[in-house]
């Protein structure tokens, strides 16, 4: 019979670096579009894992000199090979046991986008999987409409392995925003971890805010949901701003025309890339071409300065200024940029 422990060290051995355990009743108050009691209604716990960034992935952005390692393996590679490879043979413990088990992968973190536990403006373009919900029906009066997200963050909340930080970004004691997760839930009952209570690891020194290339995270206003019985609070985030400057993209000039973003004219390359043009996809994700700015490199900037996380290095991560591209000669006729 398995256990929490046992659970753990068999996600650990197969290379989980974070495992938390939630119990199903921790999803009470969830709306009914993300509460995953009701795509599975026996589960009776939630596991969590987390795998790490590499905090190397991201040197070739700091330095402004390789940018498809961490769009490929800190990025592409951890959400769309690795972790579905292991969630998928990790939820097979439980089904031979005898009790079904089911893996979320890369499918989940379309949940984050939402800002708060409601439906989404339908007036916005929405990824893929969110459009199923929005063009679908309830098969029953009693159930929502498919497909139902989970909001991995969340999840990683209520099974005790950290917090959500001002940015959204989900905060661990052991690497700060430098992880990605996935989850299994299973009709098996399992001990839960408790919330994690903890030195706050998120203090609201906004570096994410000023850093991040898109101004998408609100410095003034906040979400706040009920998440087992405690109040957490963000920052207002807008997600098709973090989109582009995501991709290293900002709207062109009164007049211009710019090419950065294949099949537009409204973009033009932003200060944060040295790509005329934005790079090809990777594992699907070729666009994390500002690799975090604010949301994750400064993030984590701030807290290996306090020694907030335990996963620590012999030196400090920004040893210079960060560096902009200068496009005031930007031309888009230049065959660079076609």
């Amino acid at each position: 019979m398995l256990d929490s422990s046992t659970v753990k060290k068999i996600a650990k051995d197969m290379g989980a670096d974070l495992v938390g355990i939630a119990p199903m009743s921790r999803f009470e108050g969830a709306p009914r579009q993300m509460d995953p009691r009701f795509i599975m209604p026996n589960a009776k716990s939630m596991i969590v894992v987390g795998f790490r960034i590499n905090r190397g992935a991201l040197r070739g952005i700091e330095e402004g000199t390789h940018f498809s390692n961490y769009s490929s393996m800190a990025y592409g590679a951890i959400n769309t090979v690795f972790m579905p490879n292991f969630v998928i043979r990790f939820s097979r413990i439980f089904e031979d046991e005898g009790y079904e088990a089911m893996p979320f992968g890369y499918e989940s973190v379309f949940g984050n986008i939402v800002d708060s536990w409601v439906k989404p403006d339908e007036s916005k373009p929405q990824p893929p999987i969110m459009n199923n919900m929005l063009n679908s029906k309830p098969v029953a009066p009693d159930k929502p409409a498919p497909d139902v997200l989970i909001h991995v963050r969340i999840a990683a909340y209520l099974a005790g392995l950290g917090e959500i930080g001002y940015s959204k970004i989900f905060l661990t004691p052991e690497f700060g925003p430098r992880q990605r997760f996935a989850m299994v839930m299973t009709e098996m009952e399992l001990e839960p971890d408790p919330i994690y209570d903890g030195p706050p690891l998120c203090n609201r020194c906004m570096s994410c805010v000023r850093n991040c290339p898109g101004q998408a995270i609100n410095p003034h206003k906040t979400v706040k949901v009920t998440l087992a019985g405690r109040q957490v609070e963000w920052g207002e985030f807008d997600p098709q701003k973090c989109l582009w400057a995501f991709r290293g993209a900002e709207p062109v000039k009164e007049g211009e025309v710019g090419y950065y973003i294949e099949g537009r004219d409204d973009f033009r390359p932003s200060p944060y890339t040295p790509f005329y043009k934005k790079p090809r996809n990777v594992f699907t994700h070729g666009e994390a071409v500002c690799g975090g700015r604010g949301c994750i490199r400064a993030c984590m900037i701030e807290l290996e300065k306090r020694k907030a996380i335990k996963n620590t290095f012999k030196r400090p991560f920004r040893t210079e200024k960060p560096w902009l591209v200068d496009w005031s000669d930007y031309d888009p006729n230049d065959p660079r940029a076609r």
